[in-house]
This record gives structure tokens, C-alpha cells and sequence, in this order.
């Protein structure tokens, strides 16, 4: 118990000493409001479509190993021709082989020239980019397009949660950007949120989402919630529309 006591004594010693510091300062010198340390880590930008030098680059064009198939973490399954990686009609979703939380993610993707000529409008163009598995940004043919099926389901929506703020879609045939900052929900012990998912998503250079809170696993049906999880993969979905993509890298933060 003494040795308690005296513990506490010191440390309450130590947090007045620290105070009494902080009010020793002389505030009219530049010295008093700086930080000297630890500095940031040194992150070498890419050129032109070059990744930043602590990019993990998820395709670069010469093969699919970093992608399965998510029905059964088999071999992809997907087209891989001249660099560029195009869903295959009849195969399904692909992710990564590794888990991500926070994160950067950069995507390039096309949607299909004639995707305005699809037999369903709800195919034209369909695709979408899965964080953890479970929050999608949609990839939908929204070019020049005034009456799209629905305002949350079109390019760039976190689906059925959110308008984007802004129309960047490029023209079937062209290719579109997204660079997305993503924060991973946290979880109590319990398994309820402490913090929910924020994203923002720039569309060809166009901040279309801007820190969006999002509200829980996407649903086609009903009201979206959460459920426990850890890390997951990032997941390209398989539509039926032929969507190429390229250049995929993502910055675990």
C-alpha cells in the first residue's frame, strides 16, 4: 500500500512539474510553439502514373496475382489483354489476396463505348469498388446523363447512401479516376461502433465526396447497418458489364 501511495505521489509530482513547464514557457519566442520531433517518413511521389515509392501496386498491367475470385478465393478468372484487366460476363467479384484497413486507394477504369447500348439500364456500365469487402462506390455509366435509375446508385454514390456532390464522369470508351481516402470503422469490445467509415472520393480530379460518414454495409434492399470486422480485401465487382480496369495501387495508413 505504501508503495501505492508513493507512486501516485510521484507521478502526481511529475504531471505539476510538466504543467508548471508548460507555464514557464516564453510564448514570445518561435522556439516555444515547436516540435522537433518525430518528422514524417519520406514518401517519393510517383511520375506521371507512377505510384508514391510506399505504394503496394494491386495491378500493373502484366498479371493477376494479386486478385481471386471472391466466391471461392480461386485463380481470376478475369480478361487480362494489352495491360488492361476486364471483367470476364459469367465469372463474378474479384478481390485482393491481402486485408487493408485505412487507406489510399487509386483506381483507373473504363466503362465499355457501347455501354449506353445495354438491353438493361441497369447494366449499363454497372461495376463498383468495394472497400473491406462491404462499402461500395459505384462505377455506373452516368455520362451526360440527366435521368439516371436513381441519384444514390449513380457514379461515384457510396450505393443507396449518398449523391455525389458533382458529375466527373467520362464518356463511355475514356478512362475515369477515382482516388479514394478511406477510414476504417472502429469497434467496441462488444462488437458495437465506436466510430463508423468516413471516405472521400476524387473523380478525375473532382472532389465529388468529402468526408462522407458511411452508414453501414451496402444493401440493395433495406437500411444499411454494421457488422464486427477486421481488416479486408478491396473488391471489384463483376456486374455483367465489361469494365477494364488499370493501374490499381493503394498506401495502407
Amino acid at each position: 500500500m505504501k508503495k501505492i501511495l508513493f507512486s501516485l505521489v510521484v507521478l502526481s509530482f511529475c504531471s505539476m512539474a510538466k504543467a508548471q513547464n508548460i507555464f514557464e514557457k516564453d510564448y514570445t519566442k518561435p522556439e516555444a510553439t515547436e516540435v522537433v520531433g518525430p518528422l514524417p517518413k519520406i514518401v517519393t511521389p510517383g511520375i506521371g502514373s507512377a505510384p508514391p515509392s510506399d505504394a503496394i501496386v494491386l495491378f500493373n498491367g502484366k498479371n493477376l496475382d494479386n486478385w481471386v475470385m471472391s466466391k471461392d478465393k480461386s485463380t481470376c478468372l478475369w480478361k487480362l489483354q494489352d495491360g488492361v484487366m476486364t471483367f470476364k460476363p459469367g465469372t463474378g467479384d474479384i478481390q485482393t489476396k491481402q486485408k487493408f484497413g485505412d487507406c489510399q486507394l487509386h483506381v483507373e477504369f473504363k466503362i465499355p463505348a457501347d455501354a449506353k447500348n445495354s438491353t438493361e439500364r441497369n447494366n449499363a456500365g454497372n461495376s463498383g469498388v468495394f472497400m473491406q469487402e462491404r462499402y461500395e462506390v459505384q462505377i455506373f455509366d452516368s455520362y451526360n446523363n440527366e435521368t439516371p435509375l436513381y441519384a444514390n446508385g449513380q457514379m461515384g454514390s457510396i450505393y443507396k447512401q449518398v449523391i455525389p456532390m458533382a458529375n466527373a464522369s467520362s464518356k463511355p470508351g475514356d478512362w475515369n479516376t477515382f482516388d479514394i481516402y478511406y477510414t476504417a470503422p472502429r469497434f467496441r469490445y462488444n462488437g458495437s461502433v465506436e466510430k463508423p467509415a468516413y471516405i472521400t472520393l476524387v473523380h478525375n480530379g473532382v472532389l465529388t465526396l468529402n468526408h462522407f460518414e458511411i452508414q453501414g454495409t451496402i444493401e440493395y434492399i433495406g437500411i444499411p447497418r454494421y457488422e464486427l470486422h477486421d481488416k479486408a480485401a478491396i473488391k471489384l465487382q463483376g456486374h455483367g458489364s465489361e469494365v477494364s480496369f488499370r493501374n490499381i495501387w493503394i498506401r495502407a495508413l
